[in-house]
């Protein structure tokens, strides 16, 4: 029998369930975990250094996914693996028999998924996991993008700025950074195609990417005003929503019919395009997903994948919840 460590038996004695315990504990029923092995396990080593069995192909997982759904680093995921908890029964740490994995074994593994592709690879068998549970219906899609800021600092080793990254304006707003693209399902408001590009990219280049080839209609912002013109959308035969630019609205006479039509219209757009905003709130604001980890936009965009991914999970969390015939999480 497993000897049970001090700390492990506090925290089962404990009286309250934390947030973080309570979006763990959620997290672990949402993600496929044996689909996400299997996609992995064929590029894993069967050996580790020295001849020594490597770390188990599920506990990195777990690892790696704690880390991006909390916003830590390699050495912050480490670190709460001691500290909390949470953390340690979610991953599968047992500090009474063994250490947890370190930074370094983490930084291989995510190297490991971004040599060959297989954040993207995760994330279609998240959604095909989804789609099979009627979340994902295609008959319209929500395109639209997000800002992600990057370090700007020249106080590094080559004395410059990510050359990947570019500066651009929002409003009266410069940013520096990446921009993260996706198309969303419009029945489900679930993230079916992801793209990254640097900062300065208009969003319309990006709208032929963003749809999967079965919608039957397409909703975007006023960045996307001449999508339906643009050369690599000839033949797809999709209907385009897309707001009208402010200024067109402005230009009316306050009172006249036209313009109360429109707005009316405008409002309607407005409210189908809100479901967009959702998995970027998650992404953003739940997984603290707000400035660019890393350096170069392969390694940046092989982490979105796994973040939308994740967002998608989250957000289909009630759904799921009641197709077992239980309760939302």
């Amino acid at each position: 029998m497993k000897q049970v460590s001090f700390s492990d038996a506090e925290f089962a004695a404990k009286k309250k369930v934390t947030r973080r315990e309570r979006f763990l504990s959620d997290l672990d029923r949402l993600v496929p975990w044996q689909a996400l092995a299997a996609v992995i396990e064929p590029h894993y080593p069967k050996s580790g250094e020295r001849g020594r069995p490597p770390i188990g192909l599920e506990r990195m997982l777990r690892m790696y996914v704690a880390q991006n759904a909390l916003g830590l680093s390699d050495e912050g995921i480490e670190d709460a693996i001691y500290d909390s908890g949470s953390v340690r029964r979610f991953v599968g740490v047992d500090l009474a028999a063994e250490s947890a994995p370190d930074a370094t074994t983490l930084l291989k593994f995510r190297r490991l998924l971004e040599t060959h592709g297989l954040t993207q690879r995760l994330f279609d068998t998240i959604n095909a996991g989804l789609e099979s549970a009627g979340c994902l219906l295609r008959k319209g899609t929500i395109v639209d993008a997000t800002l992600i800021a990057a370090a700007p600092s020249t106080k590094n080793r080559a004395k410059a700025r990510d050359p990947e990254m570019h500066q651009s304006k929002k409003g009266q707003q410069w940013y520096f950074g990446l921009k993260a693209h996706i198309g969303v399902d419009a029945a489900s408001g679930l993230v079916h195609t992801v793209v990254a590009t640097a900062g300065n990219v208009a969003d319309v280049t990006q709208a032929a990417e963003l749809l999967h080839g079965e919608e039957e209609v397409a909703f975007a912002d006023a960045g996307y005003v001449g999508a339906p013109r643009r050369a690599e959308l000839d033949g797809k035969h999709v209907e385009w929503q897309i707001a009208a630019k402010r200024g067109t609205i402005k230009k009316l006479a306050q009172d006249s019919a036209y313009r109360v039509a429109l707005e009316a219209l405008e409002k309607a757009k407005a409210s189908m395009r809100a479901k967009v905003e959702h998995p970027f709130h998650v992404v953003k604001n739940l997984f603290r997903h707000r400035k660019a980890r890393y350096k170069g936009l392969g390694k940046n965009a092989a982490q979105l994948f796994t973040l939308f991914g994740l967002a998608n999970l989250m957000l289909a969390r009630r759904y799921l919840a009641r197709a077992h015939g239980g309760g939302a999480p």
